[in-house]
């Protein structure tokens, strides 16, 4: 019997993967799909790549729209999941794709988000040391954002290891326009995306204070870059170096038995279009040959291992189900 899941939030892109993925789980079956704007149509008229679901309807997002589900994904807009969790039954399951409950300090949370800290709960990014097992343990788990996993997983050995400074961390990432949802907005417009790539939110991106949680670095400067592709992220993560230690070693050594995190061979760097469509993370690292600099450089896509897959990575875990469960390593460029 397959475990009944359902998706809060449905219409948008994040969502829309979801139920890709979810479509094609062999151990998990979607009873419900909820959305706003779009409740009433169809899957198959808001996602039309999605055929296996294409005649679900989606419902209004209420309690009582997913009361069959055992498991709930919450692709919410930030600052709507942390009100929408509170509402569902303690014996249902919940995996956040939203921002509402990744951070434990609640300063925090009021700098970079505003309004009233919700929460925290169990962080939902299994490659860090100890964390699958809780989650695994976890009724109510918050996945990572886009940027966060894909520097995270790019620093987070290193400073664990005392081979990078803690403090002194600079990451340039860019991303698809897919991270910025799927509401109509004139930046994102066709003809102002092509042919261009533009920083916003810098110096005071909300991933921050997450990325400085999880990895124990105590200073990051991000500059976030728009990209002309719809999906993808490729950031470039610098520190400077502590210790005599084997930086690209300890990298290695750390996701030797990940099935999703891959440290390339010495020469190879990322690409997105080689992570698109998968739940891998791609890394390589160098030493910067002026100035020594640590460079550690990370794809992923922004709706497979940033978002959709990894929400389903950690339902895996917390229902008991083989890790790897319905997803893919395996990109699908060209």
């Amino acid at each position: 019997m397959r475990t009944r899941v359902a998706v809060a939030g449905a219409s948008g892109y994040a969502g829309g993967e979801l139920l890709r993925l979810l479509a094609g789980h062999p151990h998990l079956e979607v009873v419900a799909a909820t959305a706003h704007e779009n409740a009433g149509e169809r899957v198959g008229d808001v996602h039309p790549g999605v055929r296996s679901l294409a005649d679900l309807t989606l419902g209004s997002t209420s309690p009582d729209a997913l009361a069959e589900a055992e498991l709930v994904f919450l692709a919410l807009p930030h600052g709507l999941s942390g009100v929408f969790a509170r509402t569902l039954p303690e014996s249902v399951k919940v995996v956040d794709l939203g921002a509402d409950h990744r951070l434990t300090d609640a300063d925090a949370y009021r700098k970079y988000y505003g309004g009233t800290h919700p929460g925290a709960w169990t962080y939902g990014l299994p490659e860090l040391p100890g964390q699958r097992a809780r989650i695994a343990a976890s009724t109510r788990v918050a996945s990572t954002g886009c940027y966060a996993v894909a520097t995270i997983l790019a620093l987070a050995p290193l400073v664990a290891a005392g081979l990078v400074e803690r403090d002194d961390v600079v990451v340039v990432a860019a991303s698809g326009t897919s991270g910025a949802g799927r509401t109509a907005k004139l930046n994102l417009l066709a003809s102002e995306v092509m042919g261009d790539v533009t920083p916003y939110k810098v110096g005071a991106h909300q991933h921050v204070p997450e990325i400085l949680q999880a990895t124990g670095a105590t200073s990051l400067a991000l500059t976030p870059l728009l990209a002309p592709m719809p999906r993808g992220i490729l950031a470039t993560v610098t520190a400077r170096p502590a210790g005599n230690g084997d930086a690209r070693a300890a990298l290695v050594e750390a996701y030797a038995d990940e099935p999703f995190v891959h440290v390339l061979p010495d020469g190879q760097q990322p690409h997105t279009a080689a992570t698109c469509g998968s739940n891998s993370a791609h890394l390589q690292l160098t030493t910067d040959t002026s100035s020594g600099r640590v460079i550690v450089t990370s794809a992923i896509d922004n709706l497979g291992k940033g978002a959709a897959g990894q929400a389903v990575q950690n339902a895996n875990l917390m229902l008991g189900l083989p890790e790897t469960a319905g997803l893919s390593a395996d990109g699908i460029a060209p």
